[in-house]
This record gives structure tokens, C-alpha cells and sequence, in this order.
């Protein structure tokens, strides 16, 4: 039995969301339900919230051993619009309440102050529509700005993309150091982390695939990670991941792929280098 480890509040393994839609959504979290996933990951962006409510409330799973993630967009910080972002999306996924949610990208050029929506966010999860809050796509400065605002404790983590061929030092290392568990979305780089000569070689020696030593990576590493995939052979593959253990040496020699060689929009912030 995979047994699934907690980061702070958030099961360290989930079924990120992104790109499903439809019927297709339906039978991939079906599916991931009855692998094991117990942690979901969607956002108003993706426009499968339905999809993913329905999969979800048809399942087998109770809704006290489910873990949902969701994101309020960019274009809903204004005053009064995180809630009714939440609202909507309490709705559309037929829930009372999520476990998690994530400011989705901090205000472009912050023409909504920070301060205003990190406040509207707190107080939403007080009033019991979020057990948990937190963010995503948050520089250095970002998140040190939300810090000041509602304090370390109350951010749950910062979802950015980060895979073993993009480790993301600088806010990896920044959040890490405030305490800040991060969760890794594009674990896989697309694909791109799920082949190559050193992790074929290294998933060789543990009878895995070379996706499943990405995401073993990054869980050793103290990373969330929402990997996300429409192969029910995949799904199931992706979430053994979580059953091995690499070795030292194999964790010192995958640490040596960094080549920052990132795959999210051109238009994501630059975390590496905002200050």
C-alpha cells in the first residue's frame, strides 16, 4: 500500500488537473481516486471545476479524506472579487468548503495591492470556505510582502514549477527558509523529466520508470508534487512514486540536471530573479 506523506497540511503527492477537460477530466480523477490520489489540484483558470466536483462527489472517497486545491486568477484581486471567485468555484465544484486556496498569480505590475488580497483571502478562510490558504507564482518579493501582510503561518505553501531539470533555487531556497513547504507543478517538465540517460539509469536500479525518479526527487527533496496525465498506466505509475526511496548517491547525481531550463509561460514571473 503507498502510503502518501504530508508536508505541512498538504498530501505531498496529488493529481494535478491542468488541461483536463470534459469527459476526459471525469474518467482521469475517477481513475485517480481508485489508484489511491486522495489530494486534487484545479483552479477557476482551468474551467473543469464541474468536471472535477462531479468525479469527486461520485467517488468512492469520503469527502473528510479528500485534499482539493483551488486557485482564485490574476484578473479576480480586486476588492470583493476573491470571494465571489470563491464562491463560484465553491459552486461549480458542489463542495461547501475547499482545503486549499491559492492566490493563482500575484497582480500584474501589483496594480492590486498585495496587502488587500492576501487580507480578503485570510478572512474567507476564517469564515470556513477554505481550511487552508496560500499561494502560487510568488516571487522573493512577493512573498516576503505576504508575510508582512498575514504572517508565515497562515501560507500554506507557493506552487511554482519545479522539476529536476529546474530547481528553481532562489524561491525554493527563499521559501524553504521561512518555512514555506513548495509545491511543484510541471513536475515532469512536460515529458521532459521523464526520460534521459541518468534517470533511465538511475530508475534501472530501482525497477521504476524515469518519471517515477522525478517525482521520487522531488518528494525526497520536501516538495509537493501535481503531476498530471491523461494514461490511466501513467496515473497509476506517477502516484507508486511515492513508494521509493533513493539513495544518496542517486539523489547528489539527479541534483546534478539542473540545467534551469524552464517550460512555464514566457510571461511567469521571473523567480530567479526578482528581488
Amino acid at each position: 500500500m503507498t502510503l502518501i506523506p504530508t508536508y505541512g497540511v498538504i498530501p505531498a503527492l496529488g493529481y494535478g488537473t491542468f488541461k483536463r477537460k470534459g469527459d476526459e477530466c471525469l474518467r482521469c480523477v475517477d481513475h485517480a481516486v481508485n489508484v489511491g490520489y486522495r489530494h486534487f489540484d484545479t483552479a477557476a483558470f482551468y474551467e473543469n471545476e464541474v468536471e472535477v466536483g462531479q468525479a469527486l462527489r461520485g467517488s468512492s472517497a469520503s469527502r473528510d479524506d479528500l485534499f482539493v486545491t483551488t486557485k482564485v486568477w490574476y484578473d479576480q484581486l480586486g476588492a470583493g472579487k476573491v470571494r465571489a471567485s470563491t464562491e463560484a468555484s465553491l459552486e461549480r465544484l458542489g463542495m461547501g468548503y475547499v482545503d486549499l486556496l491559492l492566490i493563482h498569480w500575484p497582480s500584474p505590475d501589483d496594480e492590486v495591492p498585495l496587502q488587500q488580497y492576501m487580507e480578503e483571502i485570510v478572512s474567507l478562510k476564517a469564515e470556513g470556505l477554505t481550511r487552508n490558504i496560500g499561494v502560487s507564482n510568488f516571487t522573493r518579493r512577493h512573498i516576503d510582502e505576504a508575510i508582512a501582510a498575514i504572517g508565515t503561518s497562515e501560507i500554506a505553501t507557493n506552487q511554482c514549477e519545479v522539476n529536476v531539470m529546474f530547481h528553481n533555487e532562489p524561491i525554493v531556497t527563499h521559501c524553504q527558509n521561512a518555512g514555506i513547504p513548495m509545491t511543484a507543478y510541471l513536475p515532469l517538465a512536460k515529458g521532459a523529466a521523464s526520460s534521459g540517460c541518468e534517470l533511465e539509469r538511475i530508475a534501472a536500479k530501482y525497477g521504476a520508470t524515469a518519471a517515477q525518479i522525478a517525482l521520487s526527487w522531488l518528494l525526497g527533496k520536501g516538495h509537493i508534487a501535481i503531476p498530471s496525465s491523461s494514461n490511466t498506466t501513467r496515473i497509476e505509475q506517477n502516484f507508486r512514486a511515492a513508494d521509493i526511496s533513493l539513495s544518496p548517491g542517486d539523489t547528489e547525481a539527479l541534483d546534478q540536471m539542473n540545467d534551469d531550463r524552464r517550460v512555464s509561460p514566457l510571461w511567469a514571473p521571473d523567480w530567479d530573479i526578482a528581488g
